[in-house]
């Protein structure tokens, strides 16, 4: 951003997104756990701009319940097309003096580098007017087309109103750009929509501005993929797809062992430390930190989760939000844990529910066990202290404190607190009958032989 003119953004949202069949509103559908929009704003953000304005139109109430005040809202309605949606912002932005990127909501992924570049260059000494953000695809299909020279733009013009000529060239319109404020909504004000879909293009202000003899200029993206749009589930997934293969190209360039990338999934916010390994069909929710040396085993699952250094997780393990494993601890095959923390060296191996709890160091708890952390209105929490042995199938009924040293036996109910150093046993008393067994299957088999 430019050092001596402030910055505004508006994101363009009020397509009905039609293609998406969904009663949601379109941008706020998700790629690695966090909305489309919520990427966008995230990047612009990182600009810090003076203002933001959100142009929304069907189902806008969505928009305003997720983003809160985090931004000013215009309303578009009718859609008369991306020039007519800019308009929109001129109220919020009424008094800005200072350069404004135009962004899409359904164009998620546009890094704060490329956003930077592009009011770089509207800052440069040949002061453009405008400035374009061009890309070029492997296949062009039916983008809008940037005809330009040493980066300086001749004219724009959509692919349905191009001639053969124009549709040859490569250099595409993103639909991103940039202006000053104080020529944006003059330019827009002189836009016609004399044009195959009888629209007002927002492209058309180039070519206005390019008439009066000004200079507009086009920034060319590296990536391409930065500027994919999204406009159906076809897309969506397409683009998760992308966006996931970038995250695990990242992991590994930053020291992550990924066993078989493909079958990694992660979130927008997941944190992996290096020497972490990864092995095959885990998926990392959103809120999930990661130490150094920890192994993820496969079909494993993380949400909200804190996995200290050289901890052992899974597989076929779930971690729920809160649940935080200290250093060297270790959560086995089929062992849930949500809202609880292991202390460092204890050990939940296998088959066992911990909700709601603080397990101590050293702590080991057996096959089968839970806590019985809800009682149909309210949640309870159990403290297990350190080096305490829970065995097998033992059901810790909260509220509960079980002391350091303690040991519960196998098949053990408990409902009261449970001192430290101490056994806490509770079965029901054993029964004996020698012989009855023979009796029993003696009796059915002559049964089911008369029945015959």
């Amino acid at each position: 951003m430019s050092e001596t003119r402030p910055l505004a953004a508006i994101i363009l949202a009020a397509g009905k997104g039609t293609r998406m069949k969904s009663n949601q509103h379109k941008v706020l559908h998700e790629v690695g756990g966090r909305s489309m929009i919520e990427h966008l704003l995230a990047s612009v953000e990182a600009l810090a701009p003076e203002r933001l304005v959100t142009i929304v139109g069907e189902a806008r109430e969505q928009l305003h319940e997720r983003l809160g005040d985090r931004c000013a809202f215009g309303v578009q309605e009718p859609q008369l097309g991306t020039g007519h949606a800019v308009q929109q912002a001129e109220e919020a932005l009424a008094g800005f003096s200072g350069d404004v990127l135009v962004l899409y909501g359904d164009v998620p992924f546009v890094s704060t580098a490329t956003m930077q570049a592009m009011i770089d260059r509207l800052n440069a000494h040949d002061t453009p007017s405008s400035v374009v953000l061009g890309f070029e695809p492997d296949d062009p299909l039916r983008y809008g087309r940037v005809i330009a020279q040493q980066g300086r733009i001749l004219k724009m013009v959509e692919w349905k109103d191009a001639n053969e000529e124009e549709r040859a060239c490569t250099l595409c319109n993103s639909g991103l750009l940039a202006a000053r404020a104080e020529d944006l909504f003059a330019l827009l004000a002189r836009v016609q929509n004399n044009n195959a879909q009888d629209e007002y293009y927002l492209p058309d202000i180039v070519n206005i501005a390019i008439a009066d003899g000004q200079t507009c200029a086009v920034v060319n993206t590296p990536r391409p993929a930065e500027v994919t749009g999204i406009n159906s589930r076809a897309e969506l997934a397409a683009a998760e797809a992308q966006w996931q293969e970038f995250k695990r190209a990242e992991a590994m360039e930053a020291g992550v062992t990924l066993r078989a990338p493909s079958t990694v999934f992660f979130s927008w916010d997941t944190e992996l430390a290096a020497d972490v390994v990864v092995e095959p069909n885990v998926v990392f929710g959103p809120g999930v930190v990661v130490a150094s040396g920890a192994y993820i085993k496969a079909f494993s699952h993380l949400e909200g989760a804190t996995v200290g250094e050289d901890v052992e997780v899974g597989p076929y393990a779930r971690l729920r939000p809160g649940a935080v494993l200290e250093k060297g601890s270790k959560v086995g095959n089929f062992v849930e844990i949500k809202k609880a923390t292991l202390g460092e060296g204890a050990k939940a191996s296998h088959l066992s529910y911990l909700g709601d709890a603080t397990v101590g160091a050293g702590a080991n708890i057996g096959a089968g066990t839970i806590t019985c952390n809800y009682d149909g209105y309210f949640k309870h929490k159990t403290v297990i202290g350190e080096r305490a042995f829970i065995g097998s199938n033992s059901a810790l009924i909260a509220p509960l404190n079980i002391g350091a040293d303690a040991i519960v036996a196998a098949g053990s109910a408990v409902s009261r607190d449970v001192s430290a150093g101490e056994l806490r046993m509770v079965r029901a008393e054993q029964m004996v009958k020698p012989g009855w067994a023979d009796r029993f299957h003696d009796a059915m088999k002559k049964k089911k032989a008369g029945g015959k």
